[in-house]
């Protein structure tokens, strides 16, 4: 199985699906310079939202740890520790970054295929 990620024009083969450990991320990046951290729960699952934290500015959300609050998949940033809803990208601690944007990171839409069925 492949995993995907659309980048706004069309789905990227980004790696195997055995690529990735339950519970990790890892950072991708995508032909138009985008970077996204990309996981896979211990359900197999999978996410993908920008690596881009917006409160320190650094690319580390890939290091990040995955969690839940209630029944929502979170993401727990390695920084400053901000927890993000996996499902709608919000930030559940702040409404805005110190730079008065929203707290939203952008999810991308993620797949997994079989192989011979990826085109």
């Amino acid at each position: 199985m492949t995993v995907q990620i659309h980048d706004g024009n069309r789905w990227q083969t980004v790696c195997a699906l055995t690529d990735l450990q339950p519970g990790r991320g890892v950072a991708v990046l995508l032909a138009e310079a985008e970077q996204v951290a990309l996981f896979r729960d211990s359900s197999g699952e999978l996410y993908a939202v920008d690596n881009l934290d917006p409160f320190s500015g650094a690319p580390v959300l890939s290091r990040g740890l995955l969690g839940s609050r209630g029944d929502r998949p979170t993401l727990i940033s390695p920084m400053y520790k901000q927890v993000y809803d996996l499902t709608d990208g919000r930030c559940l601690d702040e409404d805005t970054a110190p730079d008065g944007a929203p707290a939203v990171l952008r999810r991308w839409p993620v797949r997994a295929l079989d192989a011979e069925v990826a085109a």
